[in-house]
């Protein structure tokens, strides 16, 4: 396949340890108030944010993002 045939990729990054909606919103759109840059971020995101938290003796609101989810930083394309 040559190069002119390849689709553009969304824009995405692997969480930093630790990681929060808050914490990528403030270093992935800076120019975004956080409130509105979270829920774009959960909302172009819904195979994390929508995860059930589940598991043993997990704490209620722990940090759903793993350092091994795929987080898009960008809406899909048309």
């Amino acid at each position: 396949m040559m190069a002119a045939e390849l689709s553009p990729v969304r824009k995405s990054i692997l969480p930093q340890g630790g990681d929060s909606w808050e914490t990528i919103a403030q270093r992935e759109l800076p120019d975004t108030a956080q409130s509105g840059a979270v829920a774009m971020l959960q909302s172009w995101n819904l195979h994390v944010f929508m995860r059930a938290a589940g598991g043993v003796g997990r704490i209620r609101g722990d940090n759903p993002i793993l350092p091994s989810d795929v987080i898009f930083v960008e809406p899909p394309r048309a």
